[in-house]
């Protein structure tokens, strides 16, 4: 079942502006969104991840929780992923949007292009 997207122009405005809220001001341009990727701002698993300590020969309690370090970095890593999952969406629903407009733009620079040729080719009156 597709939602039927808002006729008025006001809705898609106000959906645009939702999600410029949402993304903030942080989201890279698709076209420069390559030429900021930096190889070495990518953390590597061994600057997240401590070194396990050298398996002993007893088995650890039960009850016993995992190492924190091993937590914070599985939780880091799903929250990138959430956030990249919604940059994703947000991108998705930003092009459907703009893809809407797109015929409106045209015939109004069409409309408006027309009526200035006119202006420009009709003779000087005298």
């Amino acid at each position: 079942m597709t939602p039927k997207p808002p006729n008025k122009p006001a809705e898609l405005l106000s959906d645009l502006e939702s999600i410029r809220a949402l993304l903030g001001d942080d989201f890279p341009d698709a076209s420069t969104a390559g030429e900021a990727l930096d190889p070495d701002s990518i953390p590597l698993l061994s600057d997240i991840v401590e070194p396990a300590p050298p398996a002993s020969t007893g088995t650890p309690a039960d009850g016993e929780p995992r190492e924190p370090s091993v937590r914070t970095a599985f939780r880091s890593l799903a929250e990138r992923h959430i956030d990249h999952e919604l940059r994703t969406a947000a991108s998705l629903i930003l092009q459907e949007v703009i893809d809407d407009f797109v015929p409106q733009i045209e015939a109004e620079l069409k409309r408006r292009l027309e009526g200035r040729l006119d202006k420009l080719t009709r003779p000087p009156r005298s």
